[in-house]
């Protein structure tokens, strides 16, 4: 039997299994034909349920060693400063400064999570310091000014002195742009002419 013939019969038995499967009254008060009901109806088990399929009986297995949840990677700091001046060294900003979109992302971030303590120019005169709370130190001084991203990201993640840790409100990337506007506010203190911040 050549190819053609065999193409053709399997064309025909197509288009009849076809025409028949529509000719067909269908029971719909019965359940499909299943062809391989194996794995829709094997056994299951609940997360901490016993299941006698695993050594230890558990249902719910470990991580394997290393496995990092989906958007927590880690931080391997502490709040010290030791551990802040070493992140200054070892973490460098993944977000260019010139990049527009995430320098108007960094501003909005810094004017929701920063400015209420920082104030909207960095002096540590926002409304929450206003209203009693010790004021945080400026970040257009020097001191700030001479911190690496790697430093001011240890903080915004972690905290220092009275600034609690930001981690869980400011996504990782969002720090960093953050950084990028601080240092573009930092770049504009400079430019000023000296006592012109105080007014």
């Amino acid at each position: 039997m050549s190819e053609r013939a065999i193409n053709v019969s399997l064309g025909a038995i197509m288009v009849i299994a076809i025409v028949l499967s529509f000719a067909a009254a269908r029971d719909f008060s019965r359940p499909n034909f299943e062809v391989m009901p194996d794995m829709v109806h094997g056994p299951t088990y609940q997360a901490f349920e016993p299941n006698p399929n695993t050594p230890d009986g558990k249902t719910l297995r470990l991580p394997a060693p290393g496995s990092i949840a989906r958007g927590l990677m880690p931080f391997h700091y502490e709040r010290t400063e030791q551990d802040a001046l070493r992140a200054g060294k070892e973490l460098t900003n993944p977000v260019p400064m010139d990049d527009d979109a995430a320098q108007l992302r960094g501003s909005v971030a810094y004017a929701v999570y920063c400015q209420p303590c920082h104030g909207a120019s960095g002096l540590g005169d926002g409304m929450v310091a206003r209203r009693g709370y010790p004021p945080p130190p400026s970040l257009v001084i020097e001191h700030a000014v001479n911190m690496k991203d790697g430093q001011l990201f240890h903080i915004i993640t972690l905290g220092q002195g009275n600034m609690p840790g930001h981690a869980a409100q400011v996504s990782r990337e969002d720090r960093w742009k953050v950084i990028n506007y601080v240092r573009s506010m930092q770049a504009a203190a400079s430019r000023q002419p000296a006592g012109a911040e105080s007014k």
